[in-house]
């Protein structure tokens, strides 16, 4: 089999080779899988460049925690799964239902623990979740991290949104994009920040109905809270980090939430002052678990959801794929392997 390698200390794309190696020997309490398709991450950039949670990589490590596949073999004692289920891993191995937790295990695709990059790929069954029928590989490819953080950030805080509620997606990245398709499918009114009118047309075509150019409008809190239905956001998608969360805290409504997942930013505002005068809160978002996994893929086949995926790049092609995805791509990128 082939796989895709990120060398230890890697800081750059230049470390990433492609090696033939043995297919995994599936043990007991193991799940082998045929994999047909990766997605790219902000976070897979991180590990890449050496700037992910806790540094470089310490050792020859296969990149990626989103991947989609058919089930090849099972070892013994695995009951959940058989040969041919079509399934995908779990960013986060050991956890499956419940709050975050310091036992939910290592991340995919980073140091200490193999990614999905590859041919072949044995995971146990804890970490691994049938994926909705309705989806080819390819877009349940783009699941597995940014599609379950989306589902986290609006369907599992506080105040799960309904039918008549306004969540604000900052961007049009991947998760920006699956929130969008998510809250729409539940009734929401979504607004969308982008820099690019283009992108902005394309997300009006996914379900958007509130649009703010933030190139035009640096300073885009209000008048994404004026672009709402109701005067302010409910739920924002909050990927951008400290540079525009002090806009979030201008766009979430009274009583709202901001999941807090990116850090694509490190510096700016983070004053908390105007969320004490809404009654809103923040929630710190680190992708899910298994159960909300579970919930997405049944949603997906229920409501006819589909993943906006940019550009798909043949395996050979992995490296331009992570260059492609830096020039700001609408929605997902993926690999066919």
């Amino acid at each position: 089999m082939k796989k895709y390698v990120l060398k230890a200390g890697s800081t750059s794309l230049e470390s990433l080779v492609i090696i033939e190696c043995d297919e995994p020997k599936v043990k007991p309490g193991e799940v082998l899988i045929r994999v047909h398709a990766c997605s790219l991450n902000f976070r897979d950039q991180a590990v890449v460049t050496g700037n992910y949670f806790g540094g470089v990589l310490t050792e020859d490590t296969v990149p990626l925690s989103d991947g989609a596949g058919e089930v090849v073999a099972v070892g013994d004692g695995v009951t959940e799964f058989k040969a041919g289920d079509r399934v995908a891993g779990l960013f986060f191995q050991n956890w499956h239902d419940g709050p975050p937790n310091p036992a939910a295990g290592a991340a995919l695709g980073a140091s200490g623990c193999n990614g999905m990059l590859a041919e072949y790929v044995a995971l146990p069954e804890r970490g691994v979740v049938k994926i909705a029928d309705s989806l080819s590989y390819e877009e349940a490819a783009t699941l597995p991290c940014a599609g379950v953080t989306a589902w986290n950030a609006l369907m599992c805080g506080r105040n799960p949104i309904k039918v008549g509620d306004c969540v604000c997606v900052l961007g049009t990245g991947g998760v920006s994009m699956l929130a969008l398709g998510i809250a729409h499918a539940a009734g929401a009114h979504v607004v969308v920040t982008s820099s690019s009118d283009e992108k902005l047309e394309r997300a009006k075509k996914l379900g958007a109905s509130g649009f703010v150019n933030y190139r035009n409008t640096p300073q885009w809190g209000p008048e994404a809270a004026a672009a709402s239905n109701k005067g302010g956001a409910d739920v924002v998608v909050e990927v951008g980090g400290a540079g525009t969360l002090a806009q979030s805290m201008q766009a979430v409504n009274f009583n709202g939430e901001i999941a807090l997942i990116g850090v694509l930013t490190r510096d700016g505002d983070t004053t908390p002052h105007p969320l004490m005068m809404k009654g809103s809160s923040i929630r710190g978002i680190f992708v899910g678990n298994k159960t909300m996994a579970r919930d997405l893929a049944a949603a997906i086949d229920v409501n006819g959801m589909k993943p906006a995926v940019d550009k798909v790049f043949p395996f050979k092609e992995a490296a331009e794929a992570y260059r492609y995805q830096t020039r700001g791509a609408f929605g997902k990128v993926v690999i066919r392997v």
